[in-house]
């Protein structure tokens, strides 16, 4: 994303390869075995396609991996533009489509997939299918904010696309832009909250909205203030969060600390700002053991990432939500430019 040069980093792509069969990535393991049972989920799907498509230099499992999620996601979106989520071992679809969370998370990696995989098939396949998806939208905030990054990426590749217009203005009108009294824009911490300022950081910048941008960034920092303790990141737990709640929350799912690093990436390359740099190694370094527990929450020979982190440990499952935002957060901290502490070097330690 940035403009900073870093030798490139391999990521391991193992485990994610091994949650990954012919048909999608499954939703769940025990400790590092996939829970076939459980089947696989756009949500899920849709997350790796976001991320392998940002690999510069696919390696062929990549490259077979973003085949297989590509080919989810695009049989995920029904003839309308919505969302299919759960799809059972046997390739069945065992829910009705909606334009709930899966559908903002397939219409956010589609957008980034047709502007950036690194093959014209898969950009061009992406670009079809995110039309389709975007003939709908959502009321849902998160939904809208999912997507939105997506759609900011197709109309900064093709300022023309009104479909894409479309969707970015639709999405700030569901979005909240206000301060709550405790300075976050909600009256309390959910889920995603770092989606819905990486969001508006999107939009203000293909709108050439300067005004949102810097709006964006105190929202930022407010929930960076909330959300940090002792110098490291301290991510509200699934209980949610409100303006008394204060001590350290547990269960911390690394997808929230996922979506801070996607935050900050985007205000650095927007601002060059090198604080929002020095956010993204927090992110990253909460996955190395810099976080409230003091654990590891990644396997850094394998691309694993844990599903919890509790007060006196870890959930030693490692399903496909906690190990994408590992891997995604590790992109980021490559991208901005911190060349330490990456996987490989940590492997070395």
């Amino acid at each position: 994303m940035s403009a900073v040069a870093a030798p490139p980093a391999t990521l391991p792509f193992d485990h994610l390869a091994r949650l990954t069969d012919a048909r999608g990535v499954f939703e769940h393991a025990d400790h590092d075995v996939p829970r076939r049972e459980h089947g696989y989920c756009l949500d899920d799907v849709a997350r790796a396609l976001l991320v392998l498509v940002r690999e510069p230099e696919p390696s062929p499992v990549v490259a077979e991996l973003t085949e297989t999620s590509l080919r989810f996601v695009e049989a995920a979106i029904d003839p309308l533009g919505r969302a299919h989520n759960r799809m059972d071992v046997s390739g069945e679809w065992t829910d009705e489509p909606t334009t709930a969370d899966w559908w903002g998370r397939a219409v956010g990696a589609l957008g980034v997939a047709a502007t950036s995989a690194p093959l014209p098939l898969t950009r061009a396949r992406a670009m079809r299918a995110f039309l389709r998806a975007v003939t709908q939208h959502s009321v849902d905030v998160r939904a809208m904010a999912f997507a939105l990054p997506g759609a900011a990426a197709v109309l900064q590749a093709r300022p023309g696309s009104e479909a894409a217009r479309r969707l970015v203005t639709t999405g700030l009108a569901v979005i909240p832009h206000g301060t709550a009294e405790w300075g976050w824009i909600e009256p309390r911490l959910r889920y995603g909250n770092a989606s819905l300022v990486d969001a508006l950081l999107a939009a203000g910048h293909v709108l050439s909205d300067h005004e949102l941008v810097e709006r964006a960034l105190r929202r930022l920092d407010a929930l960076l203030a909330i959300e940090s303790r002792d110098g490291h990141l301290s991510v509200t737990g699934p209980g949610g969060r409100g303006a008394t709640d204060t001590d350290p929350q547990f269960d911390q799912q690394p997808i929230e600390v996922a979506a801070i690093a996607d935050a900050a990436a985007r205000a650095f390359d927007l601002t060059a700002d090198p604080r929002w740099r020095q956010v993204v190694g927090q992110a990253r370094d909460w996955f190395l053991g810099d976080n409230d527990s003091g654990v590891m929450m990644v396997d850094v020979s394998t691309g694993a990432g844990f599903d919890g982190l509790e007060r006196d440990g870890r959930n030693e499952n490692r399903g496909a939500e906690s190990t994408l935002a590992a891997l995604s957060t590790f992109q980021h901290a490559r991208a901005v430019g911190l060349p330490s502490r990456t996987f490989a070097s940590a492997i070395r330690r």
